[in-house]
C-alpha cells in the first residue's frame, strides 16, 4: 500500500498558497485543501492547484443529513480531487450517502474518509463536553468499524489509533493522521502527537503534516525530511 506525506496548506489566500507551491521546483507534494482557503477562493483554487500536477484532500469534514451531503459531494466529485471527508458522528447513513453522491456515473470516485475524533480534542474534553462517556481509544474504534460498514475507504485518526484501527478494520482499510510533529518541533495546539517515524512505526498509511513544513524556515527541506522519516528512507 502506498504511504504519503500529505501537506496542509492551512492559507487563507490563493497568493499565500502558490506562493508556497513555488518553492517546490521538483517536488508536486500531495497537499490538503482545509476549509480556510477553500472558503476564501472557492472551488476554482482546487482546480487551478490540480493543474499544477498535484494530489487534492478536499479537507471540508461534511457533517449534515444524509440528503444534504449526498447532493454536496456530488458536486464535490466534479472538482476532480483525490480525497474528501466526512465526520463519523454523522452516522452510517450519512456516510453511505456520501460515497453515493461522491461516485460518478461511470463508477470512479475519489477515496473518501471520515473523522473519528479530531486530534485536539482530549478524552477529558470529550467525556466533559462532548458527553461521550466511552473512552477515546473504544470510541475511535467503533467510530472506524461505523465507517467501514458504510463502505468508505478510511479514517482520519491520531497516529497513536492507527494500529489499532487496522486490527479493527483490516490493514487495507486507511489511516490518514494528522498531529504529526518532528522530534524537536513544537507540538501546538495537538494533543494525540506522533513523529513521522513513529506514526510510520505505528501503523499510518498517509500523515498530514502543517505547520512544521509550511512555516519552517526551508519548508522544501522540511519537507523532504519528513517524507523521508516516514517512508524511512
Amino acid at each position: 500500500m502506498a504511504k504519503d506525506v500529505i501537506i496542509a496548506c492551512d492559507f487563507n489566500s490563493k497568493e499565500e498558497v502558490l506562493n508556497f507551491l513555488s518553492k517546490f521546483e521538483n517536488e508536486k507534494p500531495f497537499v490538503k485543501i482545509g476549509m480556510e482557503l477553500f472558503y476564501a477562493e472557492g472551488p476554482e483554487i482546487v482546480r487551478e492547484i490540480k493543474k499544477m500536477g498535484h494530489k487534492i484532500f478536499l479537507d471540508l469534514k461534511l457533517h449534515d443529513i444524509p440528503n444534504t451531503v449526498k447532493k454536496s459531494m456530488a458536486v464535490l466529485s466534479n472538482l476532480d480531487v483525490d480525497m474528501c471527508n466526512v465526520h463519523a458522528a454523522g452516522t452510517k447513513g450519512m456516510m453511505s450517502a456520501a460515497r453515493e453522491g461522491l461516485t460518478r456515473p461511470d463508477g470512479t470516485r475519489p477515496l473518501l474518509i471520515a473523522v473519528t475524533q479530531l486530534t485536539s480534542t482530549s478524552e477529558e474534553v470529550m467525556q466533559q463536553e462532548l458527553w461521550i462517556e466511552k473512552p477515546i481509544d473504544e470510541t475511535v474504534m467503533h467510530y472506524a468499524k461505523n465507517t467501514m460498514e458504510a463502505g468508505l475507504d478510511g479514517v482520519v485518526c491520531s497516529p497513536l489509533e492507527a494500529g489499532k484501527v487496522h486490527e479493527v478494520c483490516g490493514e487495507k482499510f486507511l489511516t490518514i493522521t494528522p498531529g504529526v510533529r518532528f522530534a524537536d518541533g513544537d507540538v501546538g495546539d495537538q494533543k494525540r502527537v506522533a513523529t513521522p517515524a513513529k506514526a510510520r512505526e505505528w501503523g499510518s498509511d498517509y500523515i498530514v503534516v502543517g505547520r512544521p513544513i509550511t512555516q519552517a524556515a526551508d519548508p522544501v527541506a522540511a519537507y523532504k525530511r519528513c517524507v523521508a522519516e516516514f517512508l524511512g528512507e
